[in-house]
């Protein structure tokens, strides 16, 4: 474990999708509701709340609400080109990178969570933790842009799963 990366991961997955609706699976309320979490709003600098289909902008917050969690993670959309790169924070101070590319028929989505702190915590829940949860996630994105399946468990009476 001595080289290991205590500091970031990357992720990719290829979906056969377009460019645009890819973007979109990531920075409007309502499309991130359909693949990632229960509820999401954004605010802009000025504190008014985004409607569910409007685009995230840099500099605007966001609230994220889990399944089976009523306590949001809260954050920062630190960059955002409207085109094929999204940049936020993520569980306090680490930040995630979004980059999409074209490759044929696929929208190819490199993920990219890096800045993460090097304490014990840290390395277990967001280093660990959250490579484990971004690889389900990037997956169900997948599955419900290419066959219509949502993969979360939504159901409170099962309990916490890798799938919510």
């Amino acid at each position: 474990m001595k080289n290991f990366d205590w500091t970031a991961f990357t992720k990719r997955i290829a979906v056969r999708s377009t460019l645009q609706k890819i973007y979109e699976a990531w920075s409007t309320a309502a499309n991130l509701e359909t693949w990632f979490l229960e509820r999401v709003l954004f605010t802009n600098e000025q504190g008014e709340q985004l409607g569910p289909l409007e685009r995230v902008a840099d500099g605007m917050r966001y609230e994220w609400y889990w399944y089976l969690d009523n306590n949001p993670m809260k954050g920062e959309i630190i960059s955002a080109n409207g085109t094929d790169f999204l940049q936020f924070s993520f569980e306090g101070p680490s930040v995630v990178d979004v980059r999409l590319s074209t490759q044929d028929e696929y929208v190819i989505i490199e993920l990219r969570h890096h800045s993460i702190p090097q304490d014990d915590h840290s390395r277990q829940y967001i280093r660990l933790g959250c490579s484990n949860g971004w690889a389900f996630y990037l997956h169900n994105l997948k599955s419900v842009y290419e066959g219509g399946i949502d993969l979360r468990n939504k159901d409170p009476r099962l309990g916490v799963m890798i799938n919510n």
